[in-house]
């Protein structure tokens, strides 16, 4: 009785607040005088690989470790057949990037086979094909490899087989029809008939992916990106960049060239949390630089790698190249400038040429580390920019704060940028939600002649729950809109910024909060996701003022305020973020040019309840909401819900 009694008392006092009615404040908006252009690429997205987002994600390989190069060359699959019917033979041919292969050797002619369990299963939907390859070489007579997707039950849920096989290496190629719903499949080859048969990259993939492009990406994963209309794509991380030590670094050219002679590493999240452990978890670079640069483009978002500079994690081995040793590492980078922009004439070029793309990809920025810090840092970039700058003016070298947005070492690697002369520099911010409300004005005292600012990694961390996807609560979707709001303010200073990390499968995490998050069968947009769409999609060309009494909302009355003019659809873009458990009121006062129309646009994101989150089976707790608000003459009172986030575009005349 006394539960039900205090939640009455919570339920009614709730109501009597947001009952109260809303006190006006002028929000005056100069429509005619621009403060600062906003860059056409400024809201990017941040990918890492991490929480599976590249194999079991994005990368729409069904198979793990299809070429059994894991520590363990069986790990992710089962022996099928009776016990001492055959033989399985792991074998080293040597070859330096795809070493091993296995030998299936049926000794009574009986079925004997494999089972890959997949990424956490296999996701499979009914009238879909797929696509099924290997790289085989018949040493013995066999007469035919049976391929069979497997539902939870083991049952058959499709079927084909692969025939005549030669006694030379080669790839062989098939399709098969999948007749049932199921996200935990698995698949199954069989061999036929008395013989031995050598394999190797066992590969299945949906026919439908993005772009209907043959082993692809995940279509319904990267149409989310896609809605977003992102300005830039940072790739491959993040952490993975550096690498545990240096020899676990991510190194660019493994991922390119031909799929099959692709080098896998291990994924330096593999066992870097002891409660997330992931031992299965590695890099077979099917996505690779070329698919990075490929999403960037069908995405318009500008590409952004990051390389290595000579240093492994300094939170793990601190491994460090000596300075008379970088130029294989600087190199990496001038190689990566041919491969994305050079003429097919080059090496590089040529490369990127063969792999289906001769146009340049016309990159225009590099980063050269990631959240490395202190003097062993500085030294490393030092020698970079000095040769990089010379070789390659025309492209724009990223460097790094280190990874906290404040402390001794941030201020000391800010001064070095400057010295440097680095252009963009790298900021880090993974702090609570009140952290993001407090530093709302963060910006509005940065020098404006230094280097601009990358806000490249940043997320409002709140309280952890059960559920995958819990800590990506509506508090910290609507703390990252108030902050957002302070770096669009200051777009003459922040140049590009990204919530990290993107993606985040429910059942194979390492990290969160996340952007998306996703299983094999669906994907999930987070509240945080709603709130950098809203921005990405209404950026709107350049900064105008937005004061209440002479001042920029940065809290005031636990308000937020943003303004931009789309100079391309003659709009007013404003930004709105009421933090309060009451509603509020502004009355817009524009200064300049007049609304050409009598009804404005709004998206409107919004929940009474804080703790709030979207998750695989209830998707939509969180999502914005769009309408029409009418206007009468030069009035235009806008009511601005509790707990809310809006987006008014204003129709100016021109």
């Amino acid at each position: 009785m006394k539960l039900k009694l205090t939640f009455f008392l919570i339920c009614f006092l709730f109501a009597g607040v947001t009952g109260v009615k809303a006190q006006s404040k002028t929000l005056v908006i100069n429509t005619k005088t621009t403060i600062a252009p906003i860059q056409p690429s400024m809201w990017g997205l941040f990918f890492e690989d991490i929480n599976f987002a590249a194999d079991g994600g994005i990368y729409a390989e069904l198979v793990k470790n299809r070429s059994f190069e894991f520590y363990k060359p069986l790990m992710g699959w089962k022996k099928f057949g009776e016990e001492y019917v055959g033989q399985f033979q792991i074998i080293n041919s040597q070859n330096e990037n795809n070493p091993r292969f296995l030998r299936l050797e049926s000794l009574q002619g009986k079925e004997l086979g494999l089972v890959n369990e997949g990424f956490r299963g296999m996701g499979v939907k009914a009238g879909e094909n797929y696509l099924f390859s290997i790289f085989a070489r018949q040493s013995e007579g066999v007469s035919a490899l049976k391929v069979e997707l497997l539902d939870s039950t083991d049952s058959v849920i499709g079927k084909t087989e692969v025939k005549n096989f030669s006694g030379e290496l080669k790839k062989y190629e098939t399709k098969l029809a999948c007749t049932a719903n199921d996200a935990k499949a698995s698949l199954r080859v069989t061999l036929s008939g008395k013989g031995a048969l050598e394999i190797d990259m066992v590969s299945l993939f949906p026919e439908n992916t993005w772009k209907n492009r043959k082993n692809g990406l995940r279509a319904d994963m990267v149409q989310k990106l896609a809605d977003m209309k992102p300005g830039f794509l940072r790739f491959p991380g993040g952490c993975i960049v550096e690498g545990h030590e240096l020899e676990t670094r991510y190194q660019w050219k493994k991922s390119v060239g031909n799929v099959e002679n692709r080098q896998m590493i291990v994924n330096r999240w593999n066992t870097e949390f002891a409660h997330r452990n992931a031992p299965d978890y590695f890099q077979s670079y099917g996505l690779g630089f070329y698919e990075y640069f490929l999403l960037s483009e069908d995405i318009g978002a500008e590409p952004l790698p990051i390389l290595n500079c000579g240093m492994a994690c300094q939170y793990n081995s601190c491994e460090l190249v000596p300075l008379d040793a970088l130029d294989p590492y600087i190199q990496d980078v001038i190689d990566l400038i041919e491969f994305a922009n050079g003429a097919t004439t080059t090496k590089w070029g040529k490369l990127r040429a063969d792999m289906g793309h001769p146009a340049p990809f016309n990159m225009k920025m590099v980063g050269v580390g990631n959240e490395q810090w202190g003097t062993q840092y500085v030294d490393r970039l030092k020698i970079f920019l000095e040769i990089l700058n010379e070789k390659h003016p025309e492209i724009i070298f990223v460097g790094g704060s280190g990874p906290s947005p404040d402390g001794k070492d941030f201020d000391y690697l800010w001064t070095e940028m400057r010295n440097l002369d680095v252009k963009l520099v790298d900021e880090h911010y993974y702090r609570s939600p009140d952290w993001f409300l407090q530093n709302a004005a963060r910006y509005d005292s940065y020098d404006r002649k230094g280097p601009k600012v990358f806000a490249g990694e940043y997320a409002a961390h709140d309280k952890e729950g059960k559920d995958a996807e819990s800590r990506n609560t509506w508090k910290s979707a609507l703390a990252e809109a108030a902050f957002m709001t302070g770096l669009e303010r200051n777009a003459d200073v922040v140049h590009l910024a990204s919530y990290a990390p993107l993606f985040g499968n429910v059942n194979a995490w390492q990290w969160r909060p996340d952007l998306i998050w996703f299983d094999n069968e669906h994907v999930v947009a987070t509240p945080n996701y709603y709130v950098q769409k809203m921005f990405s999609t209404n950026a709107g060309t350049d900064v105008v003022s937005a004061l209440v009494d002479g001042k920029a909302l940065t809290g005031q009355d636990s308000l937020y305020a943003s303004a931009t003019i789309d100079s391309k659809t003659s709009e007013l873009v404003v930004k709105l973020v009421n933090v309060a458990k009451k509603p509020a009121s502004l009355n817009l006062s524009l200064e300049g040019r007049k609304v050409s129309s009598g009804e404005i646009s709004l998206q409107v994101l919004i929940n009474e309840d804080l703790t709030a989150y979207n998750r695989i089976g209830k998707p939509e707790v969180v999502t914005p909401a769009e309408t029409k608000l009418k206007i009468s003459g030069k009035k235009i009172v806008l009511n601005l819900d509790a707990y809310s986030v809006t987006v008014a575009r204003i129709p100016l005349k021109k």
